[in-house]
């Protein structure tokens, strides 16, 4: 080409989660057997969507209406439906127009960082989802400003952190959140959410809070929302049926807006968003649709309940097998279906290899790990997956200098998930021996 066709350092941005996939299927023509523990779809993992949904979905496609444009903000019964919920839980108060559906919540995460200036910066948590982090490299043109979530500390927000990145950086518009937490499972408190609150409102700031799996909590957690103590700060939440129906495939999530009329620079903000989302007319209008009468089903909430009483079973099988391994830092997960688990400093090296029984396969990992500025965590998982067939994620490849890996709890075999990570646990003690 003539001239440079992306800004320096745009072909850099990687997706690890997806990446390791297209290692992990060229393993599988060698006859490695995979076990997908990296990316968070309960569909792949077996996930069986209950007849009665079908059914709703399969009259809804019968309706015409469900092959045409809908409002860009969305199906107005539907958001009037999602007001309802919002709204009965007795904080801050919406209307049908504070909501816009977006094609996934992707989707609705590169318009909201792309809709900013690029000197406004969005404080957010590291390890943080990848998503969020490449939408404000995009948008910014630079790398992200974190604040650290601390492993020994059950993978706490560092609040004096939070504080001291908004004192000396005034760029600083918005604090982002996931809640419950990717990739670490954490669950913020309400005081944590308080305190983040209280920071937001004295530094005239507006809150991202990334919601999707607000109603996968577990291990004795409550499930609270950003909308039950936002008060008059400006907020954004993002919500989905992705993971909770789940639905991946629908594409379908939203944005709830809090206190747009409270900020008019927030307002004009918003205002961008919706501007860009008129673009593409539309989100896709069927999954929309079904919404209410899926989550009004009698057998909704009981379904909900079961699958998470399984993620909660996974969750504390993956934590007892892996604690025991004491070169990890390692916590209880009590939300979403992910663990984040660290390596304490120093353990892993360039060095270290397990060994690989097929000569094509060793060659093929090979390729990927033995280059300069591949992390030691990357070249761990790399090995790992050749060598057990266990595919995980590089903890590192979400914004954090931290090494460890993220696995997720969609297994739905207690027998096998044990065996899964009595493997890991055991394959890990002779990789760091080697």
């Amino acid at each position: 080409m003539r001239i440079e066709l992306v800004s320096p350092g745009s072909g850099e941005l990687t997706y690890e989660i997806r990446n390791i996939v297209n290692v992990a299927e060229k393993l599988q023509k060698h006859g490695v057997r995979i076990n997908w523990e990296n990316i968070g779809d309960p569909i792949v993992k077996g996930e069986v969507i209950p007849g009665w949904m079908k059914e709703i979905v399969a009259q809804s496609v019968m309706d015409n209406g469900s092959w045409g444009y809908c409002h860009t903000r969305g199906v107005l019964a539907t958001r009037e439906f999602i007001c309802d919920m919002t709204n009965a839980r007795g904080g801050v108060r919406i209307t049908p127009e504070d909501i816009i559906f977006f094609n996934g919540l992707g989707d609705a995460i590169a318009k909201i960082y792309g809709s900013l200036r690029a000197e406004a910066r969005v404080l957010m948590p590291s390890p943080s989802y990848t998503t969020h982090t490449l939408g404000e490299i995009a948008h910014a043109k630079a790398a992200p400003s974190f604040f650290r979530l601390k492993p020994e500390d059950g993978w706490r927000p560092d609040i004096d952190e939070i504080r001291n990145s908004i004192r000396y950086n005034p760029n600083i518009c918005a604090i982002m959140i996931i809640n419950p937490d990717n990739p670490t499972g954490m669950v913020y408190t309400e005081a944590m959410l308080r305190e983040i609150v209280r920071i937001a409102r004295e530094n005239d700031l507006f809150i991202i809070a990334d919601e999707v799996y607000t109603n996968i909590v577990y291990n004795g957690e409550k499930s609270l929302q950003i909308s039950d103590l936002i008060g008059d700060v400006p907020a954004i939440s993002l919500k989905g049926i992705s993971k909770e129906f789940p639905w991946p495939g629908s594409r379908c999530g939203w944005i709830e807006v809090y206190n747009a009329e409270r900020d008019d620079l927030f307002r004009r903000y918003i205002n961008l968003i919706l501007t860009a989302k008129m673009n593409e007319v539309c989100s896709t209008t069927l999954p929309q649709s079904v919404i209410p009468e899926i989550m009004r089903h009698p057998e909704y909430e009981g379904y909900l309940k079961e699958r998470i009483a399984v993620y909660e079973k996974m969750s504390n099988i993956t934590y007892e097998s892996l604690r025991q391994v004491p070169e990890l830092q390692v916590n209880r997960t009590n939300g979403a279906f992910y663990m984040a688990v660290a390596f304490k400093d120093g353990l892993l090296n360039d060095r270290q290899s397990l060994p690989i029984a097929n000569p094509e396969v060793k060659e093929l990992v090979g390729s990927y790990i033995n280059k300069p500025g591949v992390s030691p965590d990357k070249r761990f998982v790399y090995q790992m997956l050749a060598a057990t067939g266990i595919c995980v994620v590089p903890l590192s490849s979400f914004s954090t200098p931290l090494q460890g890996f993220r696995v997720t709890l969609l297994e739905k075999d207690e027998s096998e998930c044990r065996r899964i990570y009595d493997t890991l646990s055991e394959k890990i003690g002779e990789y760091l021996k080697s």
